[in-house]
């Protein structure tokens, strides 16, 4: 069994940064990308960023380009998601979502097999 834990949300001023955990932890997970989404208030979970575990290639939604950023640490099997220059529109909780071997779009929900329960973000203006 896989387990993902999120960490790090919390309550922050609009220009702060914060920086989420997500740690992996159970059997050995085989993956392809690691991800992260959210959810807004009374919106549709969408993909914010995503990390190519093989090479550590990363992908970034446009609302977040520039501001936000992926990484990984192997050897803690954790990824990470910094998150700076924050704004009111990134309220949502946060995601952390892990795909098997194969994942042919990294954007999309429905290939990532794996997720965490979620930690909230919340930026106040």
């Amino acid at each position: 069994q896989v387990q993902l834990v999120e960490s790090g949300g919390g309550l922050v001023q609009t220009g702060d940064s914060l920086r989420l955990s997500c740690l992996t932890s159970g059997r050995t997970l085989v993956r392809n990308f690691m991800g992260w989404f959210r959810q807004a208030p009374g919106k549709e979970r969408g993909f914010v960023a995503a990390i190519r575990w093989s090479d550590g290639r990363t992908y970034y939604a446009d609302s977040v380009k520039g501001r936000f950023t992926i990484s990984r640490d192997n050897a803690k099997n954790t990824v990470y998601l910094q998150m700076g220059s924050l704004k009111p529109e990134d309220t949502a909780v946060y995601y952390c979502a892990a795909t098997g071997p194969w994942a042919p779009n990294f954007q999309t929900e429905k290939f990532y097999s794996y997720w965490g329960q979620g930690t909230q973000v919340t930026v106040a203006s």
